[in-house]
């Protein structure tokens, strides 16, 4: 990986870096379309680079159940199997401990999973987690973490948080012998639930490791957790983390009110890369995602209506002309880009110096008269914007 930040914002932590990889350039601040099974559901690869995407995401465990590394291997690699010609990262399946977790138990070794296709059981350690993820043939490659959802408290939050310090250790064990440190990159994820402390003490231990991993990211998030502690989480984050590794939160974009508006506080408080799989599902269920807000196609006023979703996005739904009449239920292409064109927005203003400005202008679009989430003012008032002045 090559790394270089090539502008920074002036007055909040938001910065424009140059990402390259094996599979080409990614610039950052970016957002990851979540491809888990090797597919984004209604997009082929050619229209998904068509939207200026170059970086998706991949998931370990579902891809080691099915199609499986030997089918990988004889196509060359997840690459090849799904006809993507840009970056991939994949996840290493640390978030299955917790969406799965009736089907798993952890132990020191690793995760013991039951197929919730065939309930066979499987073991994933941190090594087998690199190796399949190597087989993948991924661009970036994520540890193997203990995970707990976001609201668990008490002592096995902080066990969580040492295990996965051990199993990162364990993992780069693994990625250093395989001899693919050149092609695949390695980041730590970072946990400690909504600990402040237990997040300062993994933040230390992983800081440690700097010089064995490509990057971080900020895992345990997005889970039901109260905004105002998430972000407060994010920056305690971004203010210690490295400046010169990538920074990835996790599974962030979710609620369809605030999708956006998330990234762009991660965003102005330092983050590079985020991911979920909200934009393309909630467009399968006929919601397009813009710059003023959710819009649901289905409603039976855009049945005839010859308008675009958004005369001013630049994706090739918008572009072309596309009516919403003829939207009417295939919205896919105009959410997965709107992510993507919120953070090329933001990846303009930081380079021309007018990121402030692009935030208030985005929010008083977005959530027009209704007023702004509480806690998007108070995370971006720690970065020196107020979105209720000027």
């Amino acid at each position: 990986m090559q790394f270089e930040v090539i502008a920074q914002c002036h007055t909040t932590h938001a910065r424009v870096c140059r990402m390259k990889l094996a599979h080409g350039v990614t610039m950052l601040p970016t957002f990851m379309p979540v491809a888990t099974q090797a597919a984004i559901k209604g997009l082929t690869p050619q229209q998904v680079e068509s939207l200026g995407i170059t970086l998706i995401l991949n998931n370990t465990y579902h891809l080691n159940l099915r199609p499986g590394t030997n089918v990988l291997d004889e196509a060359g690699g997840a690459h090849n199997f799904q006809g993507w010609k840009r970056n991939i990262l994949t996840d290493s399946g640390g978030f299955q401990l917790v969406s799965l977790n009736k089907f798993t138990k952890i132990t020191e070794e690793g995760a013991l999973f039951s197929s919730p296709f065939t309930g066979e059981s499987t073991m994933l350690t941190p090594e087998e987690s690199i190796s399949i993820q190597h087989a993948i043939g991924a661009d970036i490659i994520m540890q193997l973490d203990d995970v707990v959802s976001s609201l668990t408290i008490g002592p096995r939050v902080g066990e969580a948080m040492e295990r996965s310090v051990r199993w990162l250790d364990r993992c780069i064990e693994q990625h250093e012998r395989s001899g693919r440190k050149d092609g695949q990159n390695l980041f730590a994820i970072v946990q400690g639930g909504l600990d402040p402390a237990l997040r300062a003490q993994c933040l230390d231990a992983m800081i440690e490791r700097k010089d064995r991993v490509a990057g971080y990211a900020i895992g345990g998030l997005s889970g039901g957790e109260e905004k105002a502690v998430f972000w407060r989480i994010i920056k305690q984050c971004t203010d210690k983390l490295p400046v010169d590794r990538p920074r990835y939160s996790m599974g962030i974009g979710f609620a369809e009110a605030v999708a956006a508006a998330d990234l762009l506080v991660c965003v102005a408080l330092g983050v590079d890369m985020a991911d979920c799989v909200f934009p393309t599902r909630t467009a399968r269920f006929g919601v397009a995602l813009t710059f003023k807000g959710p819009l649901n196609i289905r409603l039976k006023k855009h049945a005839n209506s010859m308008d675009r979703i958004d005369d001013n996005c630049p994706c090739p739904t918008c572009s072309s002309g596309t009516s919403r009449a003829m939207l009417h239920h295939i919205v896919t292409i105009e959410t997965a880009g709107a992510h993507g064109s919120v953070m090329g927005g933001a990846r303009d203003a930081i380079m021309e110096g007018r990121f402030p400005d692009y935030l208030r202008t985005f929010f008083k679009n977005y959530f027009g008269d209704q007023g702004y989430p509480e806690w998007c003012v108070d995370a971006l008032r720690s970065v020196g914007v107020d979105l209720l002045t000027g």
